[in-house]
């Protein structure tokens, strides 16, 4: 019997140009929201207070960014880079072009923007990738660009 565990891509495996669709999306509930933005000792209340933000330009409490971002981030982690990173070397752009609301679905996609085997640590390569989260009408409420060092095929 052969046995495949799952795991990320090697560095060589990465393909500038390839937008990766991570599946399923996820329904993001009231709960979610509350609870990231309490465990993360965020007090705004555009996120926990019902009524002042009935009163604010969107009428509604909104998502945390914070989780929107984790969220798309984490989605691409299964198909991309399981077993695989080295680091995440940081973020060169976030956005949030529309609000994310409560009972939205989130879903996410990744495109490798770019990939350079590293100078200075052999065995390893940086990788650019763009993360993009839509709702489920298709609307971008997030986009991030970031660069990972991953490894390569050992």
């Amino acid at each position: 019997m052969r046995d495949v565990e799952q795991r990320g891509l090697w560095f060589e495996e990465f393909e500038e140009g390839v937008r990766y669709l991570h599946r399923p999306g996820r329904t993001v509930t009231e709960a979610d929201n509350v609870l990231f933005t309490t465990l993360t000792m965020n007090t705004q209340p555009l996120h926990l207070d019902a009524h002042w933000s009935a009163g604010q330009p969107f009428g509604e409490r909104l998502v945390n960014s914070m989780f929107t971002l984790a969220t798309i981030v984490g989605a691409s982690v299964t198909q991309l880079t399981l077993g695989t990173i080295v680091a995440n070397l940081g973020f060169s752009s976030v956005e949030f072009p529309a609000p994310l609301r409560h009972g939205d679905t989130l879903y996410s996609e990744t495109t490798v923007l770019s990939k350079r085997l590293s100078s200075s640590r052999p065995g390893e390569g940086i990788v650019e990738l763009e993360h993009v989260g839509r709702n489920q009408d298709g609307v971008v409420v997030a986009r991030a660009v970031r660069s990972t060092l991953v490894r390569t095929r050992p």
